[in-house]
């Protein structure tokens, strides 16, 4: 599916939070607290976000287009009826790309001038 660049491009820079929610749905549909641990996780703990920022966060990227409530859920005995289920689109993961992409432009540029490191 083939978006507007212009319509990405009106999103960027994305705010790090969104940007790690994206992240986080990347790969599954995931449930706030869900969200939360893997952001926890994949930064070793250096990023910890609340569930209030969380969902805020959440309500502008449904807003966007970035993200959608889904329908499905796991089995019973694994599932929480209270929890509600997060799954990135097409869209935001486009949108998600293209932020990859501009952050790596912006190390090269940063390593090109000395002031970040080279790969290890």
């Amino acid at each position: 599916m083939q978006f507007k660049q212009t319509d990405i491009d009106a999103l960027l820079p994305l705010p790090p939070v969104t940007f790690h929610i994206l992240m986080a749905l990347a790969d599954e549909d995931r449930h706030g607290y869900a969200i939360i641990q893997d952001i926890a996780a994949r930064t070793d703990g250096e990023l910890t976000i609340s569930a209030g920022t969380l969902y805020r966060s959440i309500q502008r990227m449904q807003e966007q287009a970035l993200i959608i409530e889904t329908q499905s859920r796991p089995a019973p005995e694994y599932d929480d009826e209270r929890r509600r289920y997060y799954r990135v689109t097409a869209f935001g993961l486009a949108v998600a790309r293209s932020e990859a992409r501009r952050l790596a432009q912006m190390i090269k540029l940063a390593r090109a001038r000395g002031i970040a490191p080279e790969r290890t």
